[in-house]
C-alpha cells in the first residue's frame, strides 16, 4: 500500500471511545481479550521492556491507518514489527548475511533491528525495503504475537514528539482513542526506547539510537568482529 492513503490524515481530536478499558495482564483471560482485540483491527496499549507502546496487527491496513492517527505521527516515519520468536525473522527479513547465532545473543531483548525486508509490508512498517523487528523481552506482548498468528506494528504509547511513557497514567491524552490499556504497572526506569541498529549490510552495523541497551548491543557486535560503518 502506498502512503498516500496517509497523505490527507489529519490527527483527530474526536473522543472515539468513552474510556479505555484498563486490563490487569495477569488477570485470567488478559491475553484472550488481547488477542481478540488485535483481531478486530483494534489498537491497544501494551507494556514492554521498555516503555509502553501502542500495538496492532502490522498487516491490517485500516489498524495501521488507526495507529497513526492515535499518535499523531508523521506518516513517512515507520513502526517496528514485533514478533514471538528468533526463528521467525527470517520470514520477514533477509539474515543470511548475518553471523551464525548473532540473533540468540542479541534478542528477545530491548533492541530494534533494522534489516533487508523480504515480504511484503505496507509502508508505514517497511521503509526503502528495511524493516525494523523487535522481540521484547516480554512474555505478555510476545504471547500477543504469537496468539495473533501475525506479526504486530509496536511504537511508542504516546503524542508523537511528547515523552515516552513508563505507566498508562502518562498517556491519558490518548485513552479516549484506544479500546484497552493492558496493565503491568512501571515498565522501565528510563524512557529511553529499545537500542535501534541497522544490521542490513553485511559485516557492518550503524546504530540508529542508542536506546537503553547500547552498552550490551556494542559488546555483542563487537563479539561478533562487526564494524562500525562509519569507522
Amino acid at each position: 500500500m502506498s502512503h498516500k492513503i496517509f497523505q490527507n490524515l489529519k490527527c483527530s481530536n474526536l473522543n472515539v471511545y468513552s474510556m479505555a478499558k484498563h486490563i490487569d495482564l495477569n488477570s485470567k483471560g488478559a491475553l484472550a481479550t488481547g488477542i481478540e482485540f488485535l483481531k478486530s483491527g483494534s489498537v491497544i496499549a501494551v507494556p514492554t521492556d521498555t516503555i509502553y507502546g501502542l500495538t496492532c496487527d502490522a498487516t491490517n491496513t485500516s489498524a495501521l491507518h488507526k495507529l497513526y492517527n492515535i499518535k499523531c505521527r508523521n506518516e513517512h516515519k515507520p513502526v517496528a514489527i514485533c514478533l514471538g520468536e528468533i526463528s521467525e525473522v527470517k520470514l520477514w527479513a533477509n539474515i543470511k548475511h548475518l553471523p551464525s547465532e548473532l540473533l540468540s545473543h542479541l534478542l528477545p531483548g530491548p533492541i530494534t533491528l533494522i534489516l533487508n525486508g523480504i515480504n511484503t509490508l505496507d509502508n508505514s512498517v517497511c521503509c526503502k525495503g528495511k524493516v525494523g523487528i523487535r522481540i521484547p523481552n516480554y512474555k505478555f506482548v510476545r504471547n500477543l504475537t504469537k496468539g495473533l498468528g501475525k506479526p504486530l506494528a509496536l511504537t511508542s504509547a504516546n503524542l508523537s514528539g511528547q515523552p515516552s511513557a513508563i505507566h498508562p497514567e502518562e498517556f491519558r491524552t490518548i485513552w479516549n482513542k484506544i479500546p484497552a490499556i493492558f496493565h503491568g504497572g512501571v515498565t522501565n526506569l528510563s524512557r529511553n526506547g529499545s537500542t535501534i541498529v541497522d544490521l542490513s549490510e553485511k559485516g557492518v552495523y550503524q546504530i540508529i539510537r542508542r536506546g537503553v541497551a547500547f552498552d550490551e548491543t556494542l559488546t555483542i557486535l563487537q563479539k561478533f568482529n562487526l564494524k562500525d560503518k562509519y569507522e
